[in-house]
């Protein structure tokens, strides 16, 4: 694709960067067989094509206006066009690019702005978000259906194994996940406690970035990077931990491109290269351990979050595992397809977020499964809403579903 971006742009590290994708880019129109938004709007410009043709216009200096960002906004980011591409076009590190320089050039509506500022405020803030969950739950049967549905019951933590072991390994406990599924890292820990290996938190390690970072406040989501790469960096840089565990898939998905995402930071451009490299799902480590068979029996139907998938590159790596240790898979149609969470996206674009939500509920239901399982907590919650009437199948994280089945085991052996 041909492009002559303007001189505000031409000449900076993001200029260069977008160019070189743009140049990739045949408009082929590949992209729009994966594209969720395009499925259920049926808008040129609202699939990749048609977003790429937005931002190139934005680039090369064309006037912005509020459809330019709607269009924008609706986009998931969930990289299933990236899977797609015949042409290897960086769709995702576009779209940062586009967004920044349109949140620039465009003024919000007052009630746009402070849905976003409450969510930037809030969300990454642990405690806070934990206050009010909870009080949630406390009042959850004088909430409107649709509110109740967004408030999960509280899970059981069970215990967290104490460092034990030679190889120790990082997890990232992340904002809204110690208050929405606590059970997910503990159930973590005792998987890798069987195996020889001590999961462990560092202190002060808080948001991972990608939320404020994906509400267009890019700033604030870099100064978030920076804060976790300061509370992990006394442990990697001593050695003393041997990978980055991430549970939560569209974390991963963000910390394994901080090398990327702080390139432009003298300060922190080598700290963050360390801290991708370091950076594993938990199904990479996994992967490489000896699983047993576990028999479980139960029929799963897994939903590969798109920060798995297209973010990370990882297909198939959860379900082997989950086949290995003896669970039965379900077959899911349309599984490349994004379930509509993608972060924050279901509070800013509910009707789009509901249709993909209910869709995806289908095509898992399909295959009659006891369970349904995925690897991110944005998922998780969001598949759970709506799910729990009628003897649905409980929606979990396949690590949970592994740690009972592995606990379950050792229960009959010394009964």
């Amino acid at each position: 694709m041909q492009t002559e971006l303007a001189a505000f742009i031409r000449d900076t590290p993001e200029g260069r960067e977008a160019e070189a994708i743009l140049r990739k880019c045949v408009h082929c129109g590949f992209c729009t067989a994966t594209c969720p938004t395009y499925q259920v709007l049926g808008d040129d410009l609202d699939s990749p094509r048609g977003r790429i043709y937005l931002i190139k216009r934005v680039l090369e200096g064309a006037p912005v206006t509020g459809r330019t960002r709607l269009h924008l906004d609706r986009c998931l980011t969930c990289r299933a066009c990236e899977t797609t591409c015949p042409s290897g076009v960086q769709y995702g590190r576009l779209a940062d690019i586009g967004r920044a320089v349109v949140e620039e050039r465009t003024t919000r509506p007052a009630w746009d702005r402070a849905k976003r500022a409450v969510l930037a405020f809030g969300l990454p803030r642990t405690g806070l978000f934990s206050f009010f969950l909870n009080v949630g739950r406390l009042f959850r049967a004088l909430l409107p259906e649709k509110m109740k549905r967004m408030i999960p019951a509280k899970s059981e933590v069970g215990e967290w194994p104490a460092p034990r072991h030679r190889r120790k390994m990082l997890v990232l406990a992340g904002c809204v996940q110690p208050a929405l599924a606590p059970s997910i890292n503990a159930a973590a820990a005792r998987v890798l406690d069987r195996i020889g290996i001590s999961l462990i938190e560092a202190g002060g390690a808080g948001c991972c970035g990608a939320l404020r970072f994906h509400l267009n406040d890019q700033d604030a989501g870099r100064d978030d990077m920076r804060a976790l790469i300061d509370a992990w960096w006394p442990l990697a840089e001593r050695g003393e931990v041997e990978a980055i565990v991430m549970t939560a898939s569209g974390c991963g998905s963000t910390v394994k491109e901080y090398g990327h995402l702080l390139a432009n930071d003298p300060q922190y451009r080598e700290k963050a290269l360390r801290i991708s490299s370091m950076t594993k799902d938990l199904s990479e480590v996994l992967s490489r351990e000896n699983i047993p068979a576990v028999h479980a029996g139960v029929r799963v139907a897994f939903q590969s979050p798109c920060s798995l998938q297209h973010g990370q590159q990882l297909h198939g790596t959860v379900e082997t595992i989950l086949e290995k240790a003896g669970f039965t898979l379900t077959a899911v149609r349309d599984a490349h397809l994004c379930c509509g969470s993608a972060g924050t996206y279901s509070l800013l674009q509910p009707e789009i977020s509901a249709e993909l939500h209910d869709r995806k509920l289908a095509a898992l239901h399909e295959g009659g499964p006891q369970c349904i399982a995925t690897a991110n907590i944005g998922c998780l919650a969001h598949l759970q809403g709506g799910n729990e009437d009628g003897g649905a199948p409980p929606v979990r994280h396949w690590i949970e579903l592994l740690d009972e089945a592995v606990r379950g085991r050792e229960a009959k052996r010394q009964a």
